[in-house]
């Protein structure tokens, strides 16, 4: 597996991993290698290959050299030294590494090498601080590819009024950062931002009322993150946990998350995805629970024409569609013995070979799996192959349950509450109740809480309005046997009646069913 060692005065830089094609190297945003130097060119060189064998060519007016030896155009072999400015490039073709480098390059998908006026160098990641409008002095990082701008549901979300939902775009490409028109007017220097411009330190955006400053904080100085892709929490465990998580993010090694269900396995892979630097390829989610044993080797592999009564045509399985990005295993742990070891096949080895097909190929993929089950004790009972396992959990993590983390329930209020509606809100008396529940369905539990409380009585969720259905579970207020679950619903939907005068095509909107399936549940519960 080719992979480039950027060196410079001997201290370790980055490690780039080399795929099919063309990979440039320079001084420009655009770049795949980008560079920072007077002596370097906005596109100093180029490299050719097609994994096999690799081909530099210079394109600078400062040149390069191989080995020492000044150079346009020539072959790349293992062990070579390239020459640029004041970088030297180690080219490593074979598995081996140079030295070890993995507390170098951990998490530098999003990361900038600059250089400083001593001539050294120093690693920082971007930040957006807004200086002005109504959340002044907020400070939001910039750790994914693409993150939008403006008022909620916004990946970076403002209370400023004169904004929209995505009013912009801001993109992060190895390093740099760069502002993309959305659905709102955005103004860099006075002039309106009508394409995709780069952004540097201190650049100032105006949007609405608020004006937005691009800085960049070095590694030892930047705050602990509250968000994670679309995770958040403000408790030490998440700040750990969202720490561990873009450290595996920086490596292409197999991920194993594990935890409850409802607790954000499927957001968390989605991060690693975009943190990394496959987020620009294919990210491709297989439920292993939802696919037929019969059927799992063509939907992770595909299939040749004729291969099998219906196969009519040939088709790529999900190794081939998620090449250069991510596959994610969702409920791995409900794999069965036979698709166990199809799969470890394909981990040990690299090779995915269509059903009815002679020949293999490798995909270059990166696998994360999830599980709610204890794999470990699955293992030990015989249910799960222990050499899977540990082909799976190289990189391991457990996402805790909500009740661990109770004091991340007010962020975790006001973000499911700004997708709701921008005025949504939970009151003290609310909030008390909820600190008191057990939560057993965890986050995915406290969205369908607090979305059902937002029907029934709008944006502002007071204790009234919340009800659960994990009943057992209550709190101490209302008693545990008060009701059944068919009390519950029958309560639910004459409620949504009430709110709509009794109109049963605008209670089926609400509720977001048909209304056949409303009358039918009005005749079962006896709702006249």
């Amino acid at each position: 597996m080719a992979h480039l060692l950027f060196l410079r005065e001997d201290e370790p830089l980055v490690e780039y991993r080399l795929r099919p094609g063309r990979t440039s190297i320079g001084r420009a945003d655009t770049c795949d290698v980008a560079l920072p130097g007077a002596e370097i060119s906005r596109t100093h060189c180029i490299i050719d290959g097609d994994g096999q064998s690799w081909v530099i060519t210079d394109r600078s007016r400062h040149g390069i050299t191989i080995d020492g030896k000044p150079t346009a155009h020539a072959t790349l072999t293992d062990g070579s030294v390239v020459t640029l400015g004041p970088y030297t490039i180690e080219v490593r073709l074979s598995r081996a590494e140079a030295r070890p480098t993995e507390d170098v390059v951990a998490g530098r998908g999003h990361e900038l090498i600059l250089a400083t006026d001593d001539g050294g160098l120093l690693v920082e990641r971007p930040w957006v601080v807004v200086t002005a409008g109504p959340d002044e002095g907020r400070r939001y990082p910039i750790n994914a590819a693409r993150q939008s701008v403006g008022s909620p549901p916004s990946d970076i979300p403002l209370s400023d009024p004169d904004i929209h939902p995505n009013h912009m775009l801001l993109r992060l490409s190895r390093g740099r950062v760069m502002v993309e028109p959305g659905q709102g007017a955005a103004f860099l220097d006075g002039q309106r931002v009508r394409e995709i411009t780069p952004l540097y330190a201190d650049d100032e955006l105006s949007i609405g009322s608020s004006v937005l400053r691009i800085e960049h904080a070095s590694l030892d100085e930047h705050p602990a993150a509250s968000r994670f892709g679309e995770m958040v929490g403000d408790s030490p465990v998440m700040h750990q946990l969202f720490g561990t998580l873009r450290r595996f993010a920086g490596h292409h090694f197999p991920v194993l998350i594990s935890g409850e269900s409802g607790t954000g396995k499927e957001l968390a892979a989605r991060g690693v995805h975009d943190v990394s630097v496959r987020a620009t390829g294919p990210y491709i989610p297989i439920n292993c629970g939802a696919i037929a044993s019969n059927l799992f080797e063509s939907e992770l592999f595909g299939h040749e024409k004729g291969a099998f009564t219906g196969a009519d045509r040939r088709k790529d399985g999900a190794f081939h569609k998620a090449g250069g990005g991510t596959i994610f295993l969702d409920e791995v742990g409900e794999l069965p013995e036979g698709a166990q070891a199809k799969l470890l096949r394909t981990l040990e080895s690299g090779e995915v070979r269509r059903i009815g097909s002679t020949s293999v190929t490798y995909p270059d993929v990166r696998v994360v799996a999830a599980t709610n089950r204890d794999l470990p004790a699955e293992v030990r009972a015989g249910n799960f192959r222990e050499d899977l396992f540990f082909r799976l959990a190289v990189l391991s993590v457990r996402i805790p349950p909500l009740r661990d983390r109770i004091d991340d329930l007010p962020v975790l209020c006001r973000t499911l509450c700004s997708a709701l509606h921008p005025e949504c809100h939970v009151t003290d008396d609310a909030y008390q109740v909820l600190n008191r529940h057990r939560w057993a369905g965890n986050v995915r539990e406290l969205r369908n809480v607090l979305t059902r409380a937002y029907v029934l009585a709008g944006p502002r969720i007071d204790a009234d309005a919340l009800s659960f259905h994990d009943l057992g579970t209550l709190p101490t207020q209302q008693p545990a046997d008060a009701l059944t679950l068919g009390q519950a619903e029958r309560t639910y939907i004459t409620g949504v009646l009430s709110q709509v005068n009794g109109n049963r095509s605008a209670a089926a909107r609400v509720m977001g069913i048909a209304r056949s399936s409303l009358h039918y549940k009005m005749r079962k519960l006896g709702i006249d």
